[in-house]
Order: C-alpha cells, then structure tokens, then sequence
C-alpha cells in the first residue's frame, strides 16, 4: 500500500539547522529511514518535501482524489496555514501529523496547530522516531 509522506519548509535543510531540537539526520537520511521504517511496515513511501504551500495543497489534493493514507509534517505551517488545513480536511483516509521536535516545549507561538484538529493523531517530539512512530499508527490504522 502507498503512503505519502509531505514534509514542509525548511526540513530539507535538516543539516544546517539546530541538532539539538531536529537532531543529527541529514534530509536524505531522514528520507531513507521512513522509507525503510514505511517498508518493515508494508507501506512503500512516496516522501516529499516542499517549502511552498501551493504544492503542499496540491500533494494534499492529489491523496485525497486518490484515497492515500498521509503522514505530513507540516513544519512552520502548522501554525498558521489555514489553507493546508482546509486541503488536509479533504483526505478522508487516515492523516497523521508529524513533528520532529515537541512544539509544546518550544516557544508560545508553537503550542498552536491548525492541523491537529483535523488529524486522526499528532506525534511529535521523538525525532526522527515520530516517523516511525505514525507508520505503526498508520498500520494500525489501515488494517482495521
């Protein structure tokens, strides 16, 4: 079964950014480990990444039209883009939202998600394990 997996701004640059709240991964690292994680189980990933919300919404579109369960780590936009939120309301397959770090634990502005209100289930804080962590979710959730 296909899963997306929509990475948004900035994760691309996981080398450059602060280790201490993205971790060590580069961004073709992080790739080859959900992908590996998505193959143990029985998912083939189709991970993507953009800084630009258009695509994002468009990516969001194309798995609601195609019925795809979606991991999505909506990075910044989490906060504010209604938009994604709107486009992330019309998957009606399992949507599970991703964060590398706990935005709880960060600054004030963070503690805001627009797009777990419409999630099945936010996991964050665990690195690059959130990944994995929402494949087995997604599993569990796919096999019912």
């Amino acid at each position: 079964m296909k899963i997306l997996v929509i990475n948004g701004p900035n994760l691309a640059r996981l080398d450059i950014r602060d280790s201490s709240i993205y971790g060590d991964f580069t961004y073709p690292q992080l790739v080859k480990f959900i992908e590996d994680g998505a193959t143990k189980c029985g998912f083939m990933a189709d991970v993507r990444q953009s800084d630009e919300e258009a695509q994002i919404i468009g990516w969001l579109h194309e798995a609601a039209d195609a019925k795809i369960p979606v991991i999505i780590n909506p990075a910044a936009f989490t906060h504010y883009s209604y938009a994604i939120r709107d486009a992330a309301d019309l998957v009606k397959s399992p949507l599970i939202e991703v964060h590398l770090s706990n935005p709880m634990a960060r600054e004030e502005f963070r503690h805001t998600s627009v797009i777990s209100g419409i999630a099945t289930g936010t996991i964050g804080g665990f690195g690059p394990n959130s990944y994995i962590l929402a494949l087995e979710a997604m599993k569990s959730l796919v096999n019912k």
